[in-house]
């Protein structure tokens, strides 16, 4: 199997299979060195990185809520914009829990900062294995899904939490109910959402391999495109608060990433064409 993959490579094409093993078990432990290293640099900073950027968002002075407010005055919104104001109570019910939670937060954010260099040395693994065109194609490829993952970490962190968060804490099924959450459920959410919108931010480069292996067309994109809309304007509705400004919001940047994978797509096929007429000349 690896010495069909490393073809392109005669030096590693002639690594056995538990060499190549090695060598991959090697990246990631390089990798798993990373996190550990960028956990234990928050693990130092932890109160600081806890009270001013994981509660960001329970702040009322958060800056998404300022930014927005400025934006609903200037262009006399009355108010449609503007987040409702957070009355937010956190609470632990465990010994070790503010400990555990610290290295939880840690772990987290060491996985996020070192996302960069993971995706560098799995791209060192895989590169031998590509011909010297596909290394020209994939130029790059390191930084552009680097660079959305934090699109879609700081989309996550800056927006969709900020109003998921409004929404919980002031739904109310009944006045007898107080809202009152573990700092662990908040973590929870927090982690899901950016880590969640990082990953569908990479839906450009997902679309740009499967286009090369031809599991993908642009034709196939613009096809079921009006379903893509119907799943993000959902997905909007149940995130934002019930009002058409906010999902709009929240919808727009989505659809422009899903229309952003169409241009990639397109532009991957036509590569592939003139790849192949290359190689038939």
């Amino acid at each position: 199997m690896f010495r069909q993959l490393f073809k392109n490579n005669p030096d590693k094409a002639e690594m056995s299979f538990f060499d190549h093993l090695e060598e991959l078990r090697w990246h990631i432990i390089r990798s798993l060195i990373a996190v550990l290293i960028a956990a234990t640099l928050v693990f130092i900073f932890i109160h600081q990185i806890y009270n001013d950027i994981i509660m960001g968002p329970t702040h009322p002075e958060f800056i998404t809520y300022r930014i927005l407010c400025q934006i609903d005055r200037a262009l006399h919104l009355g108010n449609k914009l503007c987040l409702q104001s957070l009355d937010i109570h956190f609470q632990n019910l465990e010994v070790s829990g503010q400990f555990m939670l610290s290295l939880t937060s840690s772990v987290v954010m060491g996985v996020i900062v070192s996302v960069p260099y993971i995706l560098w040395e799995f791209w060192r693994f895989i590169k031998p294995a590509l011909t010297p065109q596909e290394i020209r194609y994939a130029r790059g490829i390191v930084f552009w899904t680097s660079l959305l993952f934090f699109l879609g970490v700081s989309f996550g962190y800056f927006l969709i939490a900020p109003y998921a968060l409004t929404f919980f804490a002031n739904y109310k099924i009944s006045n007898q109910f107080e809202n009152i959450f573990t700092v662990q459920s908040y973590l929870s959410m927090l982690s899901q959402l950016v880590i969640g919108l990082g990953c569908i931010f990479e839906l450009p480069i997902l679309v740009y391999f499967l286009t090369k292996i031809g599991l993908v067309t642009p034709r196939f994109l613009k096809t079921y495109r009006r379903h893509a809309i119907l799943v993000i304007v959902i997905l909007a509705a149940f995130i934002a608060p019930p009002d058409i400004t906010s999902q709009l919001i929240i919808a727009f940047p989505l659809y422009l990433l899903y229309e952003l994978s169409i241009t990639i797509s397109a532009r991957v096929l036509k590569q592939e064409k003139e790849k192949a007429v290359e190689e038939w000349s």
